[in-house]
């Protein structure tokens, strides 16, 4: 059976392909389309999907999509009746729903010389979110959270996943919601993009948690295990928030009150300075969220007694949090999936519209690379395209490159403090880099981080770098030798050997590292390998291959990412493209 999952008309629109219960190929549109958070019907990451497998729409058995028009219809019409909310929300809600039933038209306008003859199915968008992590995971039995802002009237979901199947137990409703909090509080704090929330994580280390007692009247925890907002401070349930995912870049209007000024102070424009207190409100509000989370899981532990727990859902997404799930619960093993956030609902909708087809999803995702990749040929038809525009940049060329020489003279070259574009493989699926489409650079060096600013990325200097770890090696530098191979865990770094790797070392002694393993990366595995043998450090600083734009996708972005920008060298299947030292 054929299965496309689609996270349609919602940020992060994504889709992947299930051939017989196992997912072979995914993708987010944003990759395609190159603007961030893409939004809308997936159309390019349905084709890519279909092309990977030399498959039509003819093919495809079910196209199931992360949401259901027909979830909590009773608590919906409660509450428009309950004269709490305003005409034009209610209005803008059905406009929304209009949208996600009406995906035939859409496939019709998209691929017209193709027919779909399958079934469409509407999965609950926290089912999805559960399945997207429980169904892929290595765990028969696990407690299984979903958290973010809303999808289906409901901003949490938590349950007990047993033999495949998942026992919904508990969901959080409209109006409230964590993500609403902490999207709120990140536009309040001067950071108002769609998905600026990780600027927050990246600035909390900076302040002290001097503002709970006004988190507290915010948000608070309740006796079953949840929790609720003081909508005084919120306005997204009386008012339209202009989310628009018609295509293009979502965008959210304003989620706060001005009662939210009274309580915390001025509200701090884009371009003013982040003085101390705006250091300590961001990590008084990750505090809040990590304190109500913690809560959340200690009463779902308390139920299940079991020790492993999956995450899913945007706030799955909090990196800081996950960390340090195992210093303030009972759980011991965590598994969040590379895609956690509404592109990896994908998933769970797939997984979901198997199940009811007694079709079982039991693979277990170990790795992140399931977009597209491409051939030597490919790669070397490029530079030839290219060859008088390389030379015109100062560029050398070294073709057909064994793999131990590429990795020989790229450790090199990173020991010598260049900065490295790393383009291998397939790309990879979520939002991290993890060393297919990566910038890389020596985690040793104090300026690396200020070099990349400066070179390529070209963001704020507060946000830190990751660095990708040898698995084996972990426990001798971080204070966890848990396995996280999709960079959704910040740990802390053991005291001895922060000041050996000052570039990925976090203000606060952490970093969110990732690990890799021979088998699930054999070319990046590899490469830092050769830099350990050569140092003693077994790790790679690694930031995205992208500058203010999407991650690379194809050959020919990174190629011209790499030229636009200062790198030094790029490392293109087995190509190595190497800016001379004169090079400007």
């Amino acid at each position: 059976m054929n299965i496309i999952g689609l996270n349609a008309f919602h940020g992060d629109s994504s889709a992947c392909l299930f051939i017989d219960g196992v997912m072979v190929s995914a993708a987010e549109e944003e990759r395609f389309r190159r603007i961030k958070h893409w939004a809308g019907f997936p159309s390019e990451s349905i084709r890519y999907c279909l092309d990977s497998k030399g498959l039509s729409l003819s093919d495809i058995d079910v196209i199931a999509i992360n949401t259901d028009p027909k979830a909590a219809r009773w608590k919906k019409i409660a509450f428009a009746l309950s004269g709490k909310t305003s005409l034009s929300l209610i209005r803008e809600k059905l406009l929304t729903r209009k949208k996600r039933n009406g995906i035939e038209e859409y496939l019709q306008q998209s691929f017209p010389e193709q027919k779909f003859d399958g079934e469409i199915d509407y999965i609950e968008h926290h089912m999805a979110h559960l399945a997207s992590a429980y169904n892929v995971s290595p765990y028969d039995e696990a407690s299984v959270i979903s958290v973010d802002g809303f999808g289906d009237f409901s901003s949490s979901a938590w349950g007990f996943g047993k033999d495949g199947n998942i026992d919904v137990q508990k969901r959080v409703y409209f109006p409230h919601s964590l993500g609403v909090f902490y999207q709120a509080l990140t536009q309040y704090l001067g950071f108002p993009h769609y998905g600026d929330e990780y600027k927050i994580m990246g600035l909390a280390p900076y302040g002290k948690p001097v503002y709970r007692e006004q988190m507290d009247q915010i948000v608070s925890p309740t006796s079953d295990g949840g929790f609720e907002l003081n909508l005084d401070f919120f306005q997204h349930h009386t008012n339209p928030i202009g989310y628009q995912w018609d295509g293009g870049s979502p965008k959210v209007s304003q989620l706060y009150t001005d009662k939210l000024a009274a309580l915390l102070g001025p509200v701090r424009a884009k371009d003013q300075p982040l003085e101390q207190h705006r250091k300590d409100l961001a990590r008084s509000i990750q505090d809040a969220y990590e304190r109500t989370f913690f809560t959340m899981l200690n009463a779902m532990h308390a139920k299940h007694q079991c020790d492993n727990l999956t995450i899913a859902g945007g706030c799955g997404m909090n990196s800081v949090a996950n960390g340090k799930v195992h210093l303030n619960t009972p759980y011991k093993n965590v598994y969040i999936q590379s895609a956690a956030g509404d592109a990896g609902g994908a998933i769970g909708a797939a997984v979901e519209a198997g199940k009811s087809r007694a079709v079982s999803s039991d693979f277990v995702m170990s790795h992140s690379y399931w977009g597209p990749s491409f051939d030597d040929a490919e790669l070397a038809q490029l530079l030839s395209d290219k060859q008088s525009e390389l030379e015109s940049a100062g560029c050398d060329v070294q073709s057909d490159l064994e793999l131990s020489n590429m990795v020989d003279q790229v450790s090199d070259a990173i020991i010598d403090g260049k900065v490295i574009g790393w383009f291998q493989g397939a790309m990879e699926w979520g939002p991290r880099a993890l060393g297919n489409r990566s910038i890389l650079g020596d985690p040793r060096r104090a300026d690396m981080k200020d070099i990349l600013n400066l070179k390529i990325k070209r963001r704020e200097s507060f946000r830190p770098f990751a660095p990708s770890v040898l698995q084996e090696q972990v426990k001798e530098w971080f204070e966890s030798d848990a396995p996280v191979p999709f960079m959704m865990k910040v740990f802390q770094i053991q005291q001895h050997q922060r000041a050996k790797i000052p570039a990925i070392t976090h203000v606060d002694g952490s970093g969110r590292l990732q690990t890799v393993t021979e088998s699930g990366n054999q070319r990046y595995y590899r490469l830092i390998q050769s830099f350990y043998q050569k140092t003693g450090v077994p790790m790679l600083l690694n930031t995205s291959f992208n500058e203010n734009e999407p991650v690379v996708c194809k050959p020919e972005e990174a190629l011209d990412c790499f030229l636009r920008t200062n790198m030094d060298v790029l490392a293109l299947g087995s190509h190595l493209i190497i800016r001379r030292a004169n090079a400007s």
